[in-house]
C-alpha cells in the first residue's frame, strides 16, 4: 500500500501493487462504531473510466441488521449469485477487529481475529487484474495492509 492511497473517516481506497495473487494477504483492521448498519469490502479491478465499473473479484458486505456477511462478484458488469453462509457473526458495535482475506488458489479465505469465517471461491481470473481496495462503512479504520 502507498502513501498516496486515501483513507478519510471510514472510507479507504487503494491500490493493490501488481494484483493479488495466491499467497498474499490482504488485512484491515477497524473499530466499529456505536450504530452500525453496514460495512463494505472490495476487491476490484480499477475502472478504466469513471463512469464504468470494473470487474470486483470480491465484494464483502457485513450487515447488522441481518447479522450477515455476504459475498459476491461481478463480471463483464453482471452480479453473480451471493453467498452468505456463516458459522459466526464475528462484528460487534464499538468493538476493534482484524481481517484477514487471504489470497489462496481456488479460493479467498476470510478470517476475523484469526477464526476463519468463510470462503469465497474465484470466480474471476486473471486475479493479478484485481488491484484496487475499497473499505467503507460503518468503522472508523485503524490499519489497512
Amino acid at each position: 500500500m502507498e502513501e498516496t492511497d486515501k483513507k478519510e473517516n471510514g472510507e479507504y481506497t487503494g491500490e493493490i501493487k501488481g494484483g493479488m495473487r495466491p499467497s498474499m494477504k490482504l488485512v484491515v483492521m477497524g473499530i466499529v462504531n456505536k450504530k452500525p448498519k453496514s460495512i463494505e469490502v472490495t476487491l476490484s479491478s480499477k475502472p478504466q473510466e469513471e463512469d464504468t465499473e470494473g470487474d470486483v473479484g470480491l465484494q464483502l458486505k457485513v450487515s447488522f441488521m441481518d447479522k450477515a456477511v455476504q459475498r459476491n462478484a461481478r463480471l463483464a458488469g453482471k452480479w453473480g449469485p451471493s453467498e452468505n453462509t456463516l458459522s459466526f457473526f464475528p462484528f460487534a458495535p464499538g468493538e476493534p477487529f482484524k481481517m484477514e482475506i487471504v489470497c489462496e488458489h481456488q479460493q479467498f479465505r476470510i478470517l476475523v481475529d484469526g477464526q476463519p469465517l468463510c470462503g469465497f471461491s474465484h470466480r474471476l481470473s486473471p486475479l493479478a487484474s484485481l488491484t484496487a481496495l475499497r473499505v467503507f462503512g460503518d468503522l472508523q479504520l485503524t490499519k489497512v495492509a
